[in-house]
């Protein structure tokens, strides 16, 4: 496979001592077009068109939801269904045919008809969150559902993710905007994309002037039971495409770009903690023995994911060879180590997807039965939680007016998780405690104890991996209040010793249920 591009986060140039914020586009929502597109769904069903009123009150504000009434009565159907709909800033777009349901009702039908009649088989979402930003929701296709679908080797439902975002995040990406068109849409979705990238297949598509991706993990290889080939996907996510109606939604103020900024530090000096440069990652771990890539951007201001300092970032995978690279400091940035995961900002487009943490050791002779797997990892923003009972990760979403992004925890055991109600849809604020360091990585004691944190934000692209060590040194900054200082091989004390070459890892995303990783 030829190497891809680079991600390049576009910010000014600053110092080794400055981190940026990221800049976010706000996109402006066209209201009236969705109004218009809904107005064409109803009345493809003329029992129900006399129950809509597509007259704007012109007595009340633009931004007051009740300037549109047709969508008032819409989201008052769909919010049975999906909690919240009203939080979206752009129209929201879901299998659900709302006018179809409202018909069945009108014709005596069951007070509760089965969703999956109106939602082209597709199962109730599995998960679904709105806010300022847009929204996000997940549904899946049982094998054999479906008139017309063709005939599955894989075994299990096919998981469908949509997001639409009314903020995208500016990111000089050579890679981004490409894909191939889609025939068979292209009268619904003029500008519709698809490509594959970081594990999943994607169709992505601009509608009323909002962004939105469809998205299923696939791998692009030969169908198996247990591996959903990218070929058994399309079909999937084509007739998911075909399926979209207008579902809910509510006009706002429109959003407002955001700049880049210098990220605020504290101004008093930490006396030991140091930190390598980004980018700097353990000589030849690289995919292809590359070397990582320098990102001096803060995604967002978080909580340190763990409770309590000190903790140490450093590579868990070459942690046996090296002993300095597992403990105390200097942090060392391992986004970018090779791994045989899609990531599009490391050289060759394959990667270590985010950081590993380590909690400190415990102190010789501890007398307060100081013990690893007890220390809290944390919530580091107040979030929505994304996560089924049986994923190994569970990952927080942020939904604002000046930010749409991703926190994705790994290898605390699922069984806790699901035992704490850590799971879709369930509401955490920062500082929450929402488990514990651990070792899980497909069976307990899988990997050594530590915590993988890494970070995604929207694209038109879709949900992006972006390297969150400068965030994290930024939050750990502010839990031990004190600012870090930037060394090098020649401060940090004995002389770093050179890698030996490491083997090459496949060239496809892994096989593991989830994409989880060390």
């Amino acid at each position: 496979m030829a190497a891809l591009p680079l991600l390049v986060a576009a910010a000014p140039s600053v110092t080794a001592d400055e981190f940026r914020t990221a800049s976010l586009s706000a996109l402006r929502v066209d209201w009236r077009a969705a109004v218009d597109q809904l107005r064409s769904e109803i009345n493809a069903h003329p029992a129900v068109a006399g129950d809509f009123v597509f007259v704007p009150r012109r007595t009340v504000s633009r931004f007051d939801p009740r300037s549109i009434p047709a969508l008032v009565q819409l989201n008052a159907v769909s919010s049975q269904f999906f909690a919240g709909i009203t939080r979206s800033t752009v129209p929201v777009l879901l299998p659900f045919d709302a006018a179809a349901y409202i018909e069945a009702q009108h014709g005596g039908g069951s007070s509760s008809p089965a969703l999956a009649r109106y939602q082209a088989d597709f199962s109730p979402a599995e998960m679904f969150d709105a806010g300022p930003a847009g929204y996000s929701a997940s549904f899946s296709l049982e094998p054999g559902a479906g008139d017309g679908m063709p005939s599955r080797v894989f075994a299990r439902p096919v998981e469908v993710q949509i997001t639409g975002s009314a903020l995208i995040y500016d990111l000089a990406d050579p890679a981004g905007g490409k894909g191939e068109p889609v025939k068979a849409l292209a009268a619904q979705y003029p500008d519709l994309r698809k490509f594959i990238r970081e594990g999943y297949v994607r169709y992505a598509f601009t509608r009323f002037g909002a962004a939105y991706v469809v998205s299923i993990q696939c791998l692009d290889s030969v169908a198996k039971a247990r591996r959903l080939a990218c070929k058994e996907a399309y079909p999937v996510a084509e007739r998911f495409l075909r399926a979209l109606h207008v579902a809910g939604g509510q006009r706002m103020r429109p959003l407002m770009d955001t700049a880049s900024m210098l990220v605020d530090r504290p101004a008093e000096r930490s006396p030991d903690f140091t930190y390598r440069p980004s980018g700097d990652i353990i000589p030849n771990t690289g995919y292809h023995r590359q070397s990582g890539r320098p990102d001096v951007l803060a995604y967002s201001q978080i909580r340190f994911p763990l409770e309590k300092a000190p903790a140490f970032v450093h590579s868990q995978a070459n942690g046996r060879r090296y002993k300095e690279a597992s403990r105390g400091y200097p942090w060392r940035d391992n986004f970018c180590e090779s791994r045989s995961f899609e990531v599009w900002q490391c050289a060759g487009g394959y990667g270590h997807q985010g950081e590993d943490i380590r909690p400190a050791e415990c102190p010789p002779n501890s007398e307060d039965r100081c013990n690893l797997r007890q220390q809290a990892v944390v919530a580091v923003r107040d979030a929505t939680v994304i996560r089924g009972r049986r994923d190994q990760s569970a990952t927080l979403q942020v939904n604002g007016r000046t930010e749409h992004i991703r926190f994705r925890y790994m290898h605390m055991n699922p069984q806790a998780m699901n035992a704490d109600g850590l799971l879709n849809g369930r509401i955490v604020v920062e500082g929450e405690r929402i488990g514990v360091v651990s070792n899980y990585l497909d069976h307990p004691a899988g990997t050594s104890l530590h915590l993988h944190f890494d970070v995604q934000v929207f694209t038109r692209d879709g949900w992006i991996w972006v390297n969150p060590y400068v965030t994290l040194v930024s939050a750990y900054e502010r839990l031990i209040r004190g600012r870090g200082r930037e060394t090098g091989p020649e401060i940090a004390g004995s002389p770093q010793p050179v890698a030996h070459a490491l083997p090459d890892h496949a060239t496809k995303p892994d096989a593991r249920e989830g994409g989880e990783e060390n």
